[in-house]
């Protein structure tokens, strides 16, 4: 059963069929238990109207034969002394059981009553409070107690509630009276409650099932729109397509507002990608159709054959080339290692192997025994950030380079690369960042790079959990923060 419809429409009926079969049987027992508390009140007003008779008038055995008892076969009755002899019974009674006196016939034993039975359902019926004091002369007891049993009355036979109770004639003697109440009504009604539940169950669990099943298409349309149009997108590779989104505000609305957001993302990562593949060809392309020229005149023409040129362009090449592996990295989500590092000591290191910089380097940094500026992350990625940055820098300034190490307010490490140059428009402060961007076009592509070393820069810092920003230096020029969290600190 591979359909959700079919899923939720069953399941949908098996809880109602559940719940209507447990509130069914809730009611048949309420049912049967309320009649069969009614019958016992119905006998308990019998037994008392007999026992009223023989408390006001009767005098000695002999007068009992002339008891006025109901004859119909609702109200089946017996008179019996305390051993258990028939002293008077209902006319018309011709065969009874669950009184403890089976005689029907007066002045005939019959069994001994031994003051309990067992009702229907399996369990002791005894006396109504416990008490066994006798009541005195004239007077009725409580109700002993009720059962159930069968009775044949003008022959129709029957089952019947018993209630018993005690009562002391006017001569002193205490006998007990047994009278019945038919429990016919309550098995009719018991009976005719089964048979309509037993014919509306299944008629109200097809209903059932057939509303959720209709229901559930209902709300399961969209879905199936959302999955034809996703298969038509997979055969056609067309990430410009969107799924329809349904003007509701149910999950199935916010699953293709999802998906949607899930297209627009995968079409703007293959476009980067694209984007980046095209660029990179192109800037490929360059060094090594000149070195291939070079190495060509070179061939043809030894003494012409320019050896720094094929070296800058070698070197360039490869620059560019560790560039793109490392973006590739970078896009495969490449993490940094844990390791700790002093950026501080990092930053002395780096700038003391730039001395041939066309512009001095001044630095900026916090005492080498001040733990303050330590980092967690990778040593190589971190300098290839400085690098670039300083790079960045060597290209702009004019007569100063300055870069610091300090704790910024947030706690963070911050590492700033300033310089005395143009600066960076504040309109073009977040597209230097992007892949392949130059924003100065006249710049020859030998002194302005590729324009992936702050592009690297940038994925490097979030990658370590941090941020690189570019703002106005003190000195007019641009002035590039990284901010780091401190080593330890979670990087999220």
């Amino acid at each position: 059963m591979s359909s959700v419809r079919a899923k939720a429409a069953l399941g949908a009926t098996a809880v109602v069929a559940v719940a209507l079969v447990a509130a069914g049987t809730a009611v048949l027992l309420s049912l049967r238990a309320n009649l069969t508390d009614q019958a016992d009140r119905q006998a308990d007003s019998v037994a008392r109207e007999v026992a009223l008779d023989i408390a006001a008038g009767v005098r000695g055995p002999a007068a009992y034969a002339g008891l006025d008892l109901p004859d119909e076969e609702d109200h089946p009755v017996q008179v019996a002394d305390e051993d258990g002899r028939l002293l008077a019974a209902s006319e018309k009674l011709e065969r009874i059981s669950g009184t403890g006196v089976s005689a029907v016939t007066p002045g005939r034993p019959g069994a001994v009553r031994g003051g309990e039975d067992r009702d229907d359902d399996g369990e002791d019926d005894k006396g109504g409070d416990g008490d066994d004091d006798e009541p005195g002369v004239g007077e009725i007891g409580d109700v002993l107690g009720h059962t159930t049993g069968t009775a044949t009355v003008d022959g129709a036979a029957g089952e019947y509630r018993f209630a018993a109770l005690e009562v002391t004639d006017r001569s002193g003697r205490t006998v007990v009276v047994h009278a019945g109440a038919s429990l016919t009504a309550r098995d009719d009604a018991v009976g005719t409650a089964a048979v309509a539940m037993l014919i509306g169950l299944p008629v109200l669990l097809v209903v059932v099932g057939g509303v959720t099943w209709l229901v559930t298409r209902r709300a399961l349309r969209p879905v199936e729109g959302i999955r034809s149009e996703m298969a038509a997108i997979t055969a056609s590779a067309d990430l410009s397509r969107r799924v329809p989104e349904p003007a509701t505000h149910d999950e199935v609305a916010r699953l293709a507002r999802t998906t949607n957001e899930t297209l627009a993302a995968l079409e703007a990562a293959v476009e980067r990608q694209r984007r980046f593949v095209a660029d990179a060809s192109h800037e490929l392309r360059s060094p090594i159709a000149s070195l291939r020229t070079q190495l060509e005149v070179g061939d043809a023409h030894p003494e012409l054959l320019d050896v720094p040129g094929a070296v800058a362009d070698t070197v360039r090449l490869q620059r560019l080339a560790a560039d793109l592996l490392l973006l590739a990295r970078l896009d495969a989500g490449e993490t940094p290692g844990a390791g700790r590092l002093d950026l501080a000591a990092l930053v002395r290191e780096e700038v003391s192997q730039r001395a041939t910089d066309r512009v001095p380097v001044a630095s900026e940094l916090p005492d080498p025994a001040d733990a303050a500026a330590e980092v967690a992350g990778s040593r190589g990625q971190l300098a290839r950030v400085l690098g670039n940055l300083l790079d960045n820098a060597q290209r702009h300034a004019r007569a100063s380079v300055r870069v610091s190490v300090t704790r910024g307010a947030d706690g963070r490490v911050v590492l700033g690369v300033a310089d005395d140059g143009s600066g960076v428009p504040e309109a073009e402060r977040e597209r230097i960042f992007a892949r392949f961007v130059r924003l100065d076009d006249a710049r020859s592509r030998d002194d302005g790079g590729a324009g992936l070393g702050l592009a690297i820069a940038r994925d490097v810092a979030e990658r370590h959990g941090g941020t690189l920003t570019v703002g106005t230096s003190p000195a007019g020029g641009a002035l590039f923060e990284l901010r780091l969290p401190p080593a330890g600190a979670a990087t999220g």
